[in-house]
């Protein structure tokens, strides 16, 4: 029964983390962002641009999401969590943008691992457009 109530607090945790992803997006808050990341994080864009390391990922993020446009809004989704250890899980992530022209998506992979203070920080992520059959 223990395992099971720490493995529902992780997948709380995990949620509130997409959901901070989700309100720095919005907010073009890169601090806030970058606030997720381990520090030997490795992110591929949406366009494939692979950024290795906090530093690499820090740089592009403020000069990308202070000045970035849009019209409408965007939401993020866990919609599948599967530990791969107790302390590293992959994460399938539900993306939509809101304009006023039309929704698209996006399916970001979030591989996260929980710290020894038992924060889970981003850690390996791809940035996946999906396009219309």
């Amino acid at each position: 029964m223990v395992r099971m109530d720490t493995e529902n607090a992780d997948i709380k945790a995990i949620e509130e983390i997409v959901a901070t992803v989700e309100q720095a997006q919005r907010a073009k808050d890169a601090e806030g962002f970058l606030a997720l990341f381990h520090p030997d994080a490795l992110w591929t864009t949406a366009h494939g641009k692979v950024l290795i390391g906090f530093d690499a990922i820090a740089e592009f993020t403020r000069a990308v999401l202070p000045n970035a446009e849009w019209d409408g809004e965007v939401t993020y989704e866990a919609v599948h969590i599967q530990f791969l250890r107790p302390d590293v899980a992959a994460v399938k992530i539900r993306q939509i943008y809101h304009s006023p022209t039309g929704d698209t998506e996006g399916a970001p992979l979030y591989i996260m691992t929980k710290q020894p203070n038992d924060k889970w920080l981003l850690h390996a992520a791809q940035n996946t457009e999906v396009r219309a059959a």
